[in-house]
């Protein structure tokens, strides 16, 4: 059986019959956890186990997990802060930041892939205009080079520990007011005045990228649709003009944001028009049930082998890994991201 293009959730800390019977589905591919389906490492263990153990090749099973406000599992993992903290690092000491960057990112990766989950959506990349009321702290800093330089430190440190990265919200949700959850945010800007909140891409692109979110933001200038659902943007800006290669994810199909497109079937299947590969669809389970029972677009073999990729690699159990020195240096990382950060007059 193939992986199919559907990102769906599950109620509750273990598999229920109905929960059984929509993985199973042939559309379905992918799993999305949150913090309703965490008590504690060792459930969590064996949720994972469950989920896996329903398919072959088995299922990917995925969480946002990026630390600070977005971060789903907190009693027994590290407790990251938001980016922004290694924003600030970077402006003080640039090889700081970028060692901070790489750490952070690397013991993120690592526990979650010690306990089976094959990878986070992160990096956030969107640029910190300060106005967005979603991104926020969540984004590295304001100037596009920085954040470029330190997602390419995250990046390798999440690749390191076996995780694939998700580079989000292509092209860029940090210039609008709105929560794309809530409402669909409109930037007006011309595709030429986007070059910065894109230059982060390019550069992960060129250093081989696994994957790209997309955003639920409408560019009027560019096309009429948001960018999940744009042939524009997918197919001839993303993969055309950047030369993109991996998996391109849209955002969760129930988000106000994606309204626009129609009802839910016809939101998956503008995105697959347009070039996406994972459709997520989350905490809405009617919503998926209708997609089993209407979506008749299906990705090529070429989509479903990038999909495959999104596998994590081989990992340390949890207690060799909270057991090395790895671990230990990441989480004295941690430690200083309690402290403000240190001036060093020279």
């Amino acid at each position: 059986m193939t992986l199919g293009p559907l990102m769906v959730d599950i109620a509750g800390r273990e598999l229920a019959a109905e929960d059984r019977d929509v993985l199973r589905h042939p559309l379905v591919g992918s799993v999305i956890l949150f913090t309703r389906n965490y008590e504690n490492p060792e459930q969590l263990a064996a949720l994972v186990a469950q989920i896996r153990a329903l398919r072959s090749p088995p299922l990917l099973v995925a969480v946002d997990h990026e630390g600070g406000r977005v971060q789903r599992f907190r009693s027994g993992f590290s407790v990251l802060p938001p980016m922004r903290r290694v924003g600030q690092e970077y402006d003080l000491d640039a090889r700081q930041g970028l060692a901070m960057a790489r750490a952070l990112n690397w013991l993120m990766a690592a526990e979650l892939r010690a306990l089976g989950i094959d990878f986070s959506f992160a990096p956030c990349v969107d640029l910190d205009y300060g106005v967005s009321e979603i991104i926020g702290d969540r984004a590295f800093h304001t100037d596009a080079e920085t954040v470029a330089k330190l997602a390419m430190a995250a990046v390798a440190g999440m690749r390191e520990a076996g995780m694939a990265a998700t580079a989000k919200h292509f092209p860029g949700h940090g210039a609008v007011v709105a929560d794309s959850h809530l409402a669909l945010p409109v930037d007006r800007r011309e595709l030429a005045d986007l070059t910065q909140d894109m230059l982060p891409y390019r550069r992960l692109i060129a250093n081989e990228l696994a994957a790209v979110m997309m955003a639920h933001v409408l560019f009027p200038a560019v096309d009429q649709v948001p960018a999940s659902f744009s042939r524009r943007w997918v197919t001839d800006i993303l993969r055309g003009e950047f030369d993109f290669r991996g998996v391109v994810f849209a955002d969760d199909l129930t988000m106000e944001g994606a309204s626009a497109v129609g009802g839910i079937v016809e939101r998956a299947e503008a995105a697959l028009a347009a070039g996406c590969d994972v459709l997520p669809v989350c905490n809405r389970r009617e919503s998926v049930i209708a997609l089993l029972d209407g979506l008749r677009s299906v990705p090529g073999p070429a989509s479903q082998a990038r999909i495959r990729l999104m596998r994590g690699r081989e990992a340390l159990p949890r207690e060799t890994l909270q057991a090395s020195e790895a671990w230990r240096q990441g989480r004295v990382w941690l430690a200083r991201c309690g402290r403000p950060p240190e001036l060093t007059l020279t």
